[in-house]
């Protein structure tokens, strides 16, 4: 095709999508599952699925390339038959997904729109409940059909809420910090310790020391004090690294997480090596949805205040930024301190959902992983993070059946990035909230 002609089909989508509201695509996203839920088995069996794909058929396709890869390469047995699962899998998402949501955010479009527009005049927290409410609703139907898929949103949430803590310091303040899998790695171990400790009879950790549980109170209080053990733990990386910037401040806090990681895997009082386990089941959906949206808008809050325009500051010119009368050393404490607590609330949410911790998982992997998901996404902004971390970690659920290939697609995918978008994704982007939940012109049409 030439490039009139693909510029012609971009014209047609925009001016197809291009003024549905937020609410539209909520809406499409809600009535795409309740689709599912309602016909999905059927449909799958009618499209010669071996069952109801669990991720948007992207995980089926990449079933059957690790298939033939076996075959070609390991002389692995092969059915012919299960090619047809392709183009299936891809009929079953145009299907359920993509068609419902196009269809119903447009016919929608001029309701969602009046409806934006009236909820603008009231309460900031009027418009936010709705669309949270929502998208809550989708995800929940969305997720309650396989295990797999309830899993998979309960680490995508929590890898959300890690990647938006290390944005501010590698993003918002313009440093490479190595250390956020040890803020991690301290608020798991200190939430675990905390619920573990007092609640549960447990082998490493010994008898409950309370009786009674009240998992709606302890919860919140174990994950807050893993985020602030994990705050305290990030002083030893912000004091010394005041006078360091770059490599320097990369190397500081990559040994911080080398200490941290070989502190966990000695001290025999807390697993050691062999980790902890028998975490209560207090990680439940709502409760990571509700924590990693107040997460979300508590550093969206941080990074468009006073503080965070200094973090902006010190990224730009930390020089020019002292003789503007910005406190550097207290913005960089302040940037290190808010980031760790997040990274360990996140650790505490990680903890509870899979019921164990060992030191291996805080560890260069799980570095690599989140820094993907940063620079993925794009740097400086609450929208990059979301894109990054939904991103990768969809990715690479979607290609594990291909195994060391994965790593392979995901690197070339990033080189790609980082070629052509230096910076991320969506990078440099304010997380305005009223904006984006506010109604949509029609393309060519006046506000």
């Amino acid at each position: 095709m030439s490039g009139t002609d693909h510029a012609t089909i971009a014209n047609f989508f925009r001016r197809l999508l291009g003024g549905v509201p937020l609410l539209g695509w909520l809406l499409g996203f809600l009535a795409a599952v309740l689709i599912e839920q309602a016909v999905g088995t059927p449909l799958a069996q009618i499209l010669s699925l071996p069952k109801m794909p669990v991720l948007f058929g992207i995980l089926t396709i990449s079933k059957v390339i690790a298939a033939v890869i076996n075959a070609v390469f390991k002389d692995a047995a092969f059915d012919p038959a299960i090619l047809v699962h392709v183009p299936a899998a891809l009929a079953y998402l145009a299907l359920v997904y993509l068609a419902p949501i196009a269809a119903v955010a447009r016919i929608s479009a001029r309701a969602s729109n009046r409806a934006a527009t009236a909820m603008g005049r009231w309460n900031l927290l009027v418009p936010a409940a709705v669309h949270l409410g929502l998208m809550y609703a989708a995800l929940h139907t969305w997720a309650g059909m396989s295990d797999y898929r309830l899993i998979t949103l309960k680490i995508t949430l929590i890898a959300v809420l890690l990647t938006l803590s290390l944005n501010i310091i590698n993003g918002y303040m313009g440093e490479f910090s190595c250390s956020h899998p040890g803020f991690m790695a301290v608020g798991a171990y200190m939430s675990s310790l905390f619920t573990v400790g007092l609640f549960v009879d447990d082998k490493v950790l010994g008898k409950a020391l309370v009786v009674f549980s009240l998992d709606f109170l302890n919860f919140p209080l174990a994950l807050i004090f893993g985020g602030l053990c994990a705050s305290v733990a990030a002083l030893l990386v912000a004091i010394p690294s005041f006078k360091t910037r770059g490599d320097y401040l990369a190397i500081i806090s990559l040994a911080f997480l080398f200490i941290i990681k070989s502190l966990f895997e000695n001290l025999q009082g807390l697993g050691g090596s062999r980790g902890i386990a028998g975490q209560p089941d207090w990680a439940a959906l709502p409760v990571i949805f509700a924590v990693v949206g107040l997460g979300i808008w508590s550093i969206n809050n941080f990074v468009t205040s006073t503080y965070g325009k200094a973090l902006n500051a010190v990224r730009d010119d930390e020089l020019a930024a002292e003789a503007m009368t910005v406190n550097t050393r207290q913005a960089k404490m302040t940037a290190f301190l808010v980031g760790a607590f997040w990274a360990g609330v996140a650790g505490g949410l990680l903890a509870h959902v899979l019921r164990y911790i060992n030191p291996a998982m805080f560890g260069i992997q799980k570095l690599a992983e989140v820094l993907a998901m940063v620079y993925f996404g794009g740097l400086n902004s609450v929208y990059g993070s979301i894109v990054g971390a939904v991103s990768i970690g969809l990715l690479g659920e979607a290609l594990r059946p291909l195994e060391i290939l994965k790593w392979i697609i995901i690197p070339l995918l990033l080189i790609l990035v980082m070629i052509y978008r230096p910076t991320g994704l969506v990078a440099f982007r304010d997380f305005d909230l009223r904006e984006a939940m506010g109604p949509k012109t029609e393309p060519g049409q006046r506000k």
